[in-house]
């Protein structure tokens, strides 16, 4: 069950030494034991820091504090055991969960308002465990700007290759990726361009994380089997011309999708796999025949979010001759001429994190993230392919050296020679070719 309650924050857009200051306003409220006021530090700090989870976690002695920041978890501060109890009833009370209730998981929501009047969405999750209730706490910033397509991380190859799919009367579009990967993200910022006055934009999502003016959204309720499928059927009798759909999870929601695609939509939605080839082999997997996934697959996107070197404090380095041979090859299978520019490759120049960091990454040596992205853009030749049901590998091979598709390792490498990340950062995510 999930609630609303409504607490007011200070503001987040704050200077580096606010920052610290917001350190010490925490640790002074665990000293004195202020627990509201604990509670709402540890709120606003992580605001402070671009957090987007909270991790509060009881252990044997003392109970640990993190949070995720750009995808990484970060160790805070540490607070006794004795006080904890009182902690999780204090953000139970701000989520309207049951403070009795201590043998179940629940979730909750709390939303929050800071100074600034940036609208944030807590979406709270207690565990049971050995040593006590462990939370988590997402947040979720409702009044953010949905960056535009580039400023994701897309470059002008792969980029064109998305506007070409977006700009067709019909199809379906997919994104894929591990959770936190972007997919969702990405998705709201194609529908930013979709989004005129001519069209109608449906959206079914589970949750709607972000509300923009011009589209119909609809949230799911499995409870009462309001699921994806049955909110797909509903949105095709609403007149739209567009229709996002949260994730495909089942075979009824992959054939309604089709269905909507071939009677004349563009369908985007998100699915789990690996990589791009491989979301062919799942769509399979869910009893869709080969005719009818080369009808209607437009374009499928892999993605995953790698941190960007802090460019304040970032240092360069040589790699070793293993690693720069994994860079070389990589770079030799780019199939598209013109993707890399000649620069990159007469005079390549390797970057790392600083291990001590700066004022302006707060010690990390990183500082925001960025998008790798894996396009595979169905042609005819990948289409009779799909007919035939050639091995993944075999389209693979097609898909990079005559439809344009670069991996997301490629995708990687041309993004740390052009000093945006590192190579730790993008095997940290991507799969590496063979030598």
């Amino acid at each position: 069950m999930e609630n609303n309650s409504n607490n007011n924050l200070g503001g987040n857009n704050v200077a580096a030494n606010d920052v610290h200051v917001k350190l010490q306003q925490l640790q002074e409220a665990i000293l004195s034991g202020n627990i509201p006021q604990m509670v709402l530090n540890i709120i606003s700090y992580a605001l402070d820091l671009r957090s987007s989870d909270i991790h509060i976690e009881p252990e044997t002695n003392t109970v640990r504090l993190r949070y995720r920041i750009d995808g990484v978890l970060r160790q805070i501060v540490e607070y006794p055991l004795n006080i904890h109890p009182a902690v999780v009833s204090r953000i139970k009370i701000m989520s309207n969960l049951k403070i009795d209730e201590q043998r179940i998981p629940q979730d909750g929501r709390s939303e929050v308002t800071t100074k600034d009047n940036r609208e944030m969405d807590l979406r709270v999750s207690t565990l049971p465990t050995v040593n006590g209730e462990k939370i988590v706490m997402r947040i979720q910033d409702k009044s953010r700007k949905i960056p535009d397509l580039p400023e994701l991380g897309l470059d002008a190859h792969n980029l064109e290759m998305l506007q070409d799919a977006l700009a067709l009367p019909n199809g379906i579009l997919l994104t894929t990726g591990p959770t936190g990967s972007g997919k969702t993200t990405t998705l709201y910022s194609a529908l930013s361009r979709l989004n005129t006055i001519k069209v109608n934009i449906m959206t079914i999502e589970d949750p709607v994380e972000i509300q923009m003016d011009g589209l119909n959204q609809s949230q799911v309720h499995p409870d009462i089997d309001y699921t994806f499928a049955y909110g797909l059927r509903t949105a095709l009798r609403q007149d739209p011309d567009i229709i996002m759909v949260g994730e495909i999870r089942d075979q009824e929601t992959i054939q309604t999708a089709i269905e909507a695609s071939l009677t004349g939509h563009l369908v985007l939605s998100t699915i789990h796999t690996n990589s791009a080839v491989e979301t062919l082999t799942r769509i399979d997997n869910l009893g869709v025949p080969p005719f009818l996934m080369a009808a209607t697959i437009e374009l499928i996107i892999a993605q995953r979010l790698v941190r960007k070197l802090c460019q304040n404090c970032k240092i360069q380095f040589n790699p070793e001759t293993e690693m720069l041979n994994r860079v070389k090859k990589a770079i030799d299978k780019i199939g598209t001429p013109g993707i890399v520019p000649p620069n990159l490759i007469e005079n390549p120049i390797f970057w790392k994190e600083n291990p001590e960091g700066c004022a302006e990454c707060d010690g990390i040596g990183y500082k925001g993230r960025v998008g790798l992205y894996e396009i595979l853009r169905t042609n005819n030749e990948i289409r009779k392919m799909i007919l035939d049901k050639a091995s993944p590998l075999d389209i693979e091979e097609i898909a990079m050296q005559k439809a344009g598709m670069i991996t997301l390792e490629q995708d990687g490498v041309l993004k740390v020679l052009q000093g945006i990340t590192s190579l730790d950062e993008i095997y940290r995510v991507a799969k590496r070719m063979e030598l």
